[in-house]
């Protein structure tokens, strides 16, 4: 019973939001246990507005959810949660969303509803839009990533656009080259967007989005007042060359990075690129 309001509003997915508190640990301020815990409940009214986003995404979706081999299992789809139900929840949750926000702060506030009103426009419209559908992802990734410095009332640093710009549309462009892999010429019947995609496309586009988020990154650990974070490179690229590697062979991670915790080399990776990161911009503070 429970299982399937969990799957509704994609609990596993809010792993997105976690990006929220990429400002709290870049200024060194990961162990100030105020802000961490603004912060965090910053993180429940993210998820919390995602998953409304979901359950309204999924409505509209609804008959080409039906024809796709993953998604027909979902609860709308494969009709185990009534419409009804999926609407009075999407509203109790973006009801709770915008009032923990606004108790927050008011700019933390506007950005959610920035977050709700822009996914909204990309679910009715920007998804069937070649190249607007990734570039409106990516819009969404960054609105998530300002709004912990506007949570936390620090300066939006332009990495701190860019980064998580580039990762989104690393991450969106490999899925739809994974969804085309997928689905092949079925692929336009569940969105119509994918009819617009191939695969020299999608190499090409994985290729650029790759080269940029190697050096937005790059230039922000050359640029950064900490600058020994240029020793975190190597651990970087082998992230993203090993995602890149996964797209490319077809695995299902392309199109659920939820699942990457099956893949241990990543999550190794993954690890010692978060352990050099910490390390190096925190033990000046403890020394």
């Amino acid at each position: 019973m429970l299982n399937k309001y969990i799957n509704l509003i994609r609990v596993r997915q809010w792993y997105k939001n976690l990006v929220v508190f990429l400002a709290l640990f870049f200024v060194a301020q990961l162990f100030n246990s105020e802000l961490l815990l603004f912060a965090g409940f910053g993180f429940i009214a993210l998820c919390l507005a995602s998953s409304a986003n979901y359950i309204i995404n999924d409505l509209i979706d609804l008959p080409k959810d039906r024809l796709n081999p993953e998604k027909k299992h979902r609860p709308l789809a494969s009709g185990t949660v009534k419409n009804s139900s999926a609407v009075l929840l999407a509203v109790i949750l973006l009801v709770l969303s915008l009032t923990l926000s606004y108790s927050l702060s008011l700019w933390f506030f506007y950005s959610v509803i920035g977050l709700v009103v822009l996914t909204q426009i990309y679910s009715l419209w920007l998804k069937q839009v070649i190249f607007a559908d990734i570039l409106s992802i990516a819009t969404l990734f960054v609105i998530r990533a300002i709004s912990g410095a506007l949570l936390i009332d620090v300066k939006i640093s332009p990495w701190l656009i860019l980064c998580p710009f580039f990762l989104s549309l690393f991450l969106s462009v490999g899925k739809r080259h994974s969804e085309i892999t997928l689905l092949k010429e079925k692929s336009g019947e569940t969105r119509k967007v994918l009819k617009e995609y191939n695969h020299g496309l999608t190499n090409s586009l994985m290729t650029i989005s790759t080269t940029l988020l190697i050096i937005s990154y790059a230039l922000y650990s050359f640029l950064s007042e900490h600058q020994n974070l240029l020793f975190t490179l190597p651990f970087a690229l082998f992230v993203i060359f090993r995602f890149y590697y996964l797209i490319s062979s077809g695995s299902e991670i392309a199109r659920h990075p939820e699942k990457i915790i099956k893949d241990r080399t990543m999550m190794i990776g993954m690890a010692l690129w978060v352990l050099v990161t910490l390390v190096i911009i925190y033990l000046p503070i403890f020394t």
